[in-house]
């Protein structure tokens, strides 16, 4: 079977290969601590908060450490930036590449033991020979040279894309390698299957609270077919349910908390997560726009998010369209 090193060496530049590589090897250990679970020490609250607010876990602090250490350490890495962390941090003056991640994606699940994984961006560095700055990172998501995420679960598995479609690989624990197992992870335009939190429907926009009414009527509404929910309360699981089956995955533009446009930021969750969607057939938007063009206006920057099948993403947008609303939820 082909390993994520030969992959690599035939279809990523030096630098991206050496990144990449950099990321699997911490994935592998923070696999190896939550293999361990409670024994490892590594279940409940590390008592502070991260930039966003929210408790951080023990693994999430213990993960950020891991990748940051050792990406920092990567002469091809000019900066690193964390959502765990306030601002972003320079790295070797030299390196090309910048680095993005969400540590531990659905951390709050951890001592329920269920899904959980690493989220990660690889951008260009155009200033070659000096310090990195947060102004280097605001580059939209169709810079990116690659992304993907490393997804703790049943088995630990890498999705991947250099920006020529998605692969696959499941880590070997005999080996301690990750090897191909699909080259052409492909998503269909059409599902029964849709995810969203909700229990938000009371400050969703009406074009959600439409679609989502549409979709539980089922085979007595306009629809014409019953559509199933599946959520999992951290969008890596239902990222990685979507590339496998298929689906559609939200966490829209909803008025529960004043200021915050969507729950998942920007940088570290839904750029990264755009281009293994789109990379795999399908398509990703904030109900509005692409999220791939949008231009970043700061690191921790929040957005609505719907993925997945073509036909529903699309079907979403006419939603807004029709009703005028515009990026930032107002109507026109």
């Amino acid at each position: 079977m082909i390993t994520l090193a030969q992959y690599l060496q035939n279809h990523a530049n030096a630098a991206v290969a050496s990144t990449i590589t950099t990321l699997a090897t911490a994935s592998i250990s923070i696999s190896h601590l939550l293999a361990k679970g409670a024994l490892a020490g590594i279940h409940g609250d590390a008592g502070g908060e991260n930039v966003q607010g929210e408790a951080q876990k023990k693994l999430d602090v213990i993960s950020n450490d891991l990748l940051l250490g050792a990406l920092t350490r990567n002469p091809n890495c000019a900066g690193v930036a964390s959502e765990e962390l306030d601002e972003i941090s320079p790295a070797n003056q030299d390196g090309t590449v910048l680095i993005t991640f969400d540590p531990l994606d659905g951390s709050s699940n951890i001592d329920i033991n269920m899904t959980v994984g690493t989220i990660f961006s690889i951008l260009p560095y155009h200033r070659v020979g000096e310090i990195a700055t947060e102004a280097d990172f605001l580059q939209s998501g169709e810079n990116q040279l690659a992304a993907g995420y490393f997804i703790y679960g049943t088995s630990t598995m890498l999705a991947l894309t250099l920006g020529n479609g998605v692969a696959m690989f499941s880590f070997d624990p005999n080996t301690q390698t990750y090897l191909l197992i699909n080259d052409n992870v492909r998503i269909s335009p059409t599902t029964a299957e849709y995810a969203i939190n909700a229990s938000n429907h009371r400050y969703w926009l009406a074009p959600i609270k439409q679609y989502i009414d549409e979709l539980v009527a089922g085979d007595t509404g306009i629809r014409n077919k019953d559509y199933n929910t599946r959520w999992v309360a951290a969008m890596i699981a239902d990222v990685h349910r979507i590339l496998i089956r298929g689906g559609v995955f939200m966490y829209p533009f909803d008025t529960k908390i004043a200021g915050k446009a969507g729950k998942l930021r920007l940088m570290y969750e839904a750029n990264p997560m755009s281009f293994v969607i789109e990379q795999a057939g399908g398509a990703s938007t904030d109900g509005v726009q692409r999220i791939m063009q949008i231009q970043p206006t700061h690191i921790h920057q929040r957005i609505p998010v719907v993925l997945g099948a073509t036909q529903e993403v699309e079907y979403v947008r006419q939603l807004h369209a029709k009703a005028g609303i515009l990026a930032d939820g107002t109507v026109a």
